[in-house]
């Protein structure tokens, strides 16, 4: 490819080889567009000449969705704007790029501190409106990894703890603008194209008319990040939220920001007895509406933290748990006023004692200093997990964590934790397991002490995207399938189904060029 903006590969930008699910790929050049214009000189140039493409945004994906199979990287980073805002019906809209980083956008919504140097008029009367609410408001879709892009996010449907009240990223996303793989483009409003039945047509940029044939599956009822968004009647802006970068290439994101609520306090809730977790959870789930996350963390995630703590000066700030504590939940009050919070806090209370466990387990976040240290203690397991993982990838870089992302209808979570717990430690595997219990969500991490540790490893989560995949469940519930578990999708759907994707994508890529091996492995000239 013979552009000004293509880089050569070489160490300086090693680290574009890889994301955080520690798979390292390889490639021939890279590319920091800055504008739509860019990316479309580079896709018809990389088309022309049938050179292979991977799309990334910050590399914080677990499913190795950024890792590149060969070819050239398109480095969305550069593409890091807010480029507009409107207001309609009193609801408030942000036009971003795909690079831009989430924790950037928090802060610059939640303090109104937006940048509006190349808005429009309309955009700036909007924002002049937005400073004048008294009202307070957020992008609810609320990943681990807060440095995270818009598009990685809506590439992978990313969710994360609020996900249990607001839902996931696709709930909060009302236009795309994307650019497919031959420079043509296509801008999409939610509701302006919706499919009848399985059949859907279009229009590009271009006036080219696309007609699609849709899969026939049916999607688990779930949270759910496994494969392309597909139902009867559905919205065409929904096959693309979800679609790990291999129909087409997001340049623009416009998103729907809601309300703060007046009042957010964070629980955490200790219990002596695992087994009374799911109990309590349910009474919960039944009984209150005020819950934005409802968050588990089991004995060995616990302990993990206090040796953390003993041994390491950077997490010398987390709280002690006590040694007898063998699982901790999570809540998230969200309140318009204190004392709706408080009832909220007394209702927890309540069930505790209920179910037998002492309300005094707990700890309560209402001050920023006191939120911030229950923040520390969620985000420092899955850090503190990495953290012991790459020690042991020093002796044997082959072994690396083994982490599920499945979800379940909520009859069958006690007996898929029950599952995991059995197939645990009947192998004698070190494990910690956490995550998102209000949506039957959980990530199991499997700790490997050497080769043979991950193989069974290996084996066991197979297994259990069978037994996911034959209840109605989902193989990824938030991380999306990436080339880490195509296996996984295939279980999930079939032959036929993945046939079928197949087949959808390449009415977008016809050349087999874009992101490929995500989702599921493509064979050149393959005839689907």
């Amino acid at each position: 490819m013979q552009n000004r903006l293509i880089n050569k590969m070489n160490e300086n930008f090693a680290e574009y080889l890889r994301d955080e699910s520690r798979v390292c790929g390889n490639a021939d050049s890279i590319s920091f567009p800055k504008d739509e214009e860019s990316i479309i000189n580079i896709v018809k140039d990389a088309y022309n000449k049938n050179i292979l493409l991977t799309i990334q945004g910050a590399r914080t994906g677990l499913a190795a969705g950024a890792v590149p199979n060969g070819g050239h990287i398109i480095n969305l980073s550069k593409m890091d704007k807010i480029i507009s805002m409107k207001n309609v019906d009193e609801e408030y809209y942000l036009t971003v790029q795909p690079g831009l980083i989430l924790s950037n956008l928090i802060e610059e919504v939640e303090n109104k501190k937006i940048c509006i140097e190349n808005f429009s008029k309309e955009s700036k009367k909007a924002y002049v409106k937005f400073l004048a609410d008294k009202n307070k408001y957020f992008f609810a879709p609320d990943p681990t990894e807060k440095t995270a892009t818009l598009g990685g996010m809506v590439a992978c449907n990313a969710s994360g703890a609020k996900s249990y009240l607001y839902g996931s990223t696709r709930n909060h996303v009302t236009g795309l603008k994307i650019v497919f793989i031959d420079g043509d483009k296509l801008s999409i409003q939610r509701g302006v194209y919706k499919a009848r039945g399985r059949r859907l047509s279009f229009f590009t940029s271009e006036n080219k008319k696309i007609e699609l044939k849709l899969p026939k599956y049916e999607m688990p009822t779930t949270k759910n990040a496994s494969g392309y968004f597909i139902e009867d009647n559905m919205d065409l802006i929904d096959l693309f939220i979800g679609s790990d970068g291999t129909l087409g290439i997001i340049t623009e994101i416009e998103i729907k920001l809601k309300k703060r609520p007046n009042i957010i306090w964070g629980v955490n809730c200790f219990f002596e007895k695992e087994d009374i977790v799911i109990e309590f959870v349910q009474e919960v789930k039944k009984q209150m509406n005020c819950i934005a996350a409802i968050e588990f963390f089991d004995k060995n995630a616990l302990e993990i933290l206090r040796k953390q703590r003993e041994n390491s000066s950077g997490f010398s700030k987390l709280p002690s748990v006590r040694k007898e504590m063998e699982a901790s939940i999570y809540l998230e009050i969200h309140a318009d006023d204190e004392e709706k919070a408080i009832e909220a806090l007394k209702n927890i209370g309540e069930i505790m004692k209920e179910l037998g466990n002492s309300d005094e387990n707990t700890w309560v976040g209402r001050t920023d200093e006191d939120k911030n240290k229950l923040l520390l203690f969620r985000h420092a397991v899955p850090e503190s997990v990495n953290m012991l993982i790459d020690s042991r990838r020093k002796d044997n870089s082959k072994i690396t964590k083994l982490g599920t992302d499945m979800a379940v209808k909520s009859k069958d979570f006690r007996y898929i934790f029950n599952l995991y717990k059995k197939d645990l430690m009947k192998y004698n595997l070190e494990y910690a397991i956490w995550g998102h219990i209000g949506d039957n969500h959980l990530h199991v991490n499997i700790l490997p002490r050497d080769i043979n540790d991950f193989e069974i490893g290996k084996i066991l989560y197979k297994n259990w995207a069978d037994k996911v995949s034959e209840i109605g469940g989902a193989v990824s519930a938030e991380h999306g399938i990436g080339k880490i578990k195509t296996e996984f999708l295939k279980i999930m759907y079939g032959e036929e189904h993945i046939n079928e994707m197949v087949k959808l994508k390449k009415y977008f890529d016809s050349k087999e060029l874009l992101s490929i091996g995500n989702m599921f492995k493509i064979e050149k000239g393959s005839k689907y």
